[in-house]
Order: structure tokens, then sequence, then C-alpha cells
């Protein structure tokens, strides 16, 4: 078994742990090994020990790496922040799936046009700044029913699916994720819509995720071991 398939077996696990804790089916939670800054061989053998969602953050190197590994199996989201200038490339990748970090009026515009113009529908999710660190991006929470209301606005070419957020850099992350999840059920209710995606959670931090109702978290370290220096 390779060192990956053996950190994916651990990170499941961990999953599931944290599951029984919160009397939830493992089911419930999908598991996206980030893959940022690890080459597309890393990938390859993660694929080989069953994974099959793979996050990325920058389009520069995302889109060469999707287009190496096209018809591997490997499914793709993008977690990063976008620039509007990089709308169309990403877009323009076949195989993602679900873009995570949709944060202002202007990057909805931009990511409907360039779907539109290529005749396909994006997955979308909005992403929150619950914390309002300045280091983090993402909407404001008083901000984020306004927002999704351009994404649904924006149908066929968006589809609203759901929630993003990050923990807070220092404190305890269970009030962080507390708060997004009742905002993504308002939402929710206020759309009408199911919105089934609400991704918290990264390495230090999946317990409690799951333990608010997480139903993705983003792993990298974790599963790919340090990035490759100079990434």
């Amino acid at each position: 078994m390779s060192a990956i398939a053996d950190r994916l077996a651990s990170v499941r696990a961990r999953i599931e742990q944290a599951c029984a804790a919160a009397g939830r089916d493992a089911c419930s939670v999908q598991l996206l090994a980030v893959s940022k800054r690890h080459p597309p061989s890393a990938v390859r053998e993660a694929l080989a020990a069953g994974q099959s969602l793979f996050g990325e953050n920058r389009v520069q190197e995302f889109a060469p790496k999707a287009a190496e590994l096209a018809g591997s199996g490997a499914r793709w989201h993008f977690i990063g922040s976008v620039q509007t200038n990089k709308a169309a490339a990403l877009c323009a990748v076949p195989s993602l799936e679900v873009l995570h970090s949709v944060d202002r009026p202007k990057l909805v515009e931009r990511l409907a046009v360039a779907c539109g113009e290529l005749r396909r529908s994006l997955r979308v999710l909005i992403q929150v700044n619950a914390t309002g660190e300045d280091q983090k991006h993402g909407v404001l929470p008083a901000d984020a029913l306004a927002l999704a209301r351009e994404v649904v606005a924006a149908g066929p070419a968006l589809a609203l699916d759901g929630v993003m957020a990050m923990g807070p850099l220092d404190g305890a992350p269970e009030p962080v994720f507390a708060d997004v999840a009742a905002l993504h059920a308002r939402l929710r209710d206020a759309l009408g819509v199911p919105l089934p995606t609400l991704s918290l959670g990264m390495s230090g931090d999946l317990e409690a995720a799951i333990a608010a109702g997480s139903t993705l978290v983003r792993i990298g370290t974790d599963v790919f071991g340090e990035r490759v220096a100079g990434a």
C-alpha cells in the first residue's frame, strides 16, 4: 500500500469515527482530497486507492493538471479565490464539477456569461467569511442571501449547490461552524432550493465540522503529505 493510500485510509477512519460520534451515516460526508501543488502522479496514486474527488485552488495549475488526467476518473472541485479574468478559463475545464468560492456579484456575472457561451452548467457554492478575518475571502453572512439570489437568477448556467466556509485561524471552530450551518439552513428555506452541500472542515477541524453537519471536508496534507517546495 502506498503512503497516499495509507493516509487516505486514516482520514476515512477519522470521518467514520466523527460521523459515528455525531449520529450520522458516514456516507453523508464526502472527502475532497486537496491536490494543489502536488503532481498528477500523486492524484493517480489516490485514484488507485479509491479516491475520485479532488480539489485545486489555482487556475494556472488546475487546467493543465485536469487535462493530463482526463479520462482517469478524477472529478474536480475548485476551492480557491477566482479572479474575474480567470472565470472563462476555469469554466472551460470540462471535468470541473463544483466551484466553492463564489463571493461577489461580479464573479457571478462573469461565470454565468462564460458558462452560457460554453453551453454548460456549473454547480457553485457561496463562500462565506464567517469569522470576519481579513485573511479570508468570502461574502459576509449578512450579504449571503442577496448573493445567493443572484446565483439562482443566473440559472441554468449556474446551479447553487450550497455554502462553503473556513474555521477561525485561532480559537474554537464549533461556534463558527454552527453559525454557518444555521445560515445554510436559512438560505435553503428562503430560496426554496435543496442546497445539498455544506463544505466545512479541513485536517485540523474535520470532527467539529462533521458534528455541525458538514457534507464535505477538504483535506490536503493529511492525504498527500507536505506540498512540493516552491510550488
